[in-house]
């Protein structure tokens, strides 16, 4: 099962929780693992707060200070910073399902990270059922 997202900005972490949670009620998915992966070097998968959108910003900021765009990279399409940055952020998460609802803590997200934008991201799921 695949989700399209569009990004707008050229750096952002996008709230896809609520687009995954469809996925998995439309697909009839009821308890077991949920595989969220995003096939792409420059953006990534995250899971962490949504409730405040400070920390979205922070995140951003502090990779920002890890990871310099003015750097001597050797890639050179020009953004090597983003490569980083997905590859920090990691491309795959897994998330339990009960009762066909994501088991996320009470402040989490599911966020599309981006770091290349804007661009049209695939997000792809996929389900393990659980073994009773």
């Amino acid at each position: 099962m695949e989700i399209a997202v569009e990004t707008r900005d050229r750096h952002s972490l996008l709230d896809i929780t609520a687009e995954i949670q469809d996925a998995v009620t439309k697909a009839g998915w009821t308890d077991g693992l949920c595989h969220v992966f995003v096939p792409h070097t420059t953006a990534g998968v995250l899971l962490n707060e949504a409730f405040d959108p400070g920390v979205r910003a922070d995140i951003l900021s502090v990779l920002d200070e890890m990871i310099p765009a003015q750097k001597a990279w050797r890639h050179a399409e020009g953004n090597s910073p983003a490569h980083a940055k997905a590859a920090l952020a990691g491309s795959a998460a897994w998330i339990p399902v009960q009762k066909g609802r994501l088991q996320l803590g009470t402040w989490q997200g599911v966020f599309l990270a981006e770091f290349d934008g804007p661009r049209r991201r695939r997000v792809i799921l996929a389900f393990v059922p659980a073994q009773f």
